[in-house]
């Protein structure tokens, strides 16, 4: 069995039917739902907020490329448009982790490489799981509380919206 943790993300057309359809496709892999953040923009700063959510799966025929090719298969439904790194996007999928899989692959690095450093991750995710862990990092609480003020003022939560 495997268990993953994915982000996921919009900022273009409607932000939270695109995350609910994500939701939606993932189906009965589908173990925990956080609640939607509304979040700055990272890496290209001049765009629209997003709405994030962090959703945790389980499949037992699933494997971490698996997780990944499932995620690329939403944002295509999605019609997404790679068009810039870290650019505006109608979804966006990303394999944080998955458990007992590290990866180096160019299109496929676990733990993924920046979930440390990001506020719109670690705030969903430990709203799952408090005592959750990102393998080589720590703890995600600590990991939210070591970043700068500024990056977890941009993360908020919008306990107004929901996902299935």
């Amino acid at each position: 069995m495997t268990r993953a943790v994915l982000s996921i993300g919009s900022n273009l057309g409607d932000r939270l039917d695109y995350l609910r359809l994500a939701v939606d496709e993932f189906g009965a892999s589908v173990e925990a739902v956080s609640p939607v953040y509304e979040t700055a923009p990272w890496g290209v700063t001049d765009q629209p907020e997003f709405l994030n959510a962090v959703l945790i799966v389980n499949h037992p025929e699933v494997d971490a490329w698996g997780w990944l090719r499932a995620g690329q298969r939403r944002e295509q439904t999605a019609q997404r448009v790679r068009e810039q790194h870290w650019g505006p996007r109608s979804l966006d999928v990303d394999v944080i982790t998955v458990d007992g899989a590290t990866s180096e692959d160019d299109e496929l690095r676990l733990p993924h490489p920046h979930a440390h450093r990001r506020a719109f991750v670690l705030a969903p995710w430990l709203d799952l799981d408090t005592d959750a862990e990102l393998p080589g990092h720590g703890k995600v609480a600590e990991l939210l509380d070591a970043l700068p003020a500024d990056e977890r003022s941009g993360v908020r939560r919008r306990d107004d919206l929901s996902l299935p």
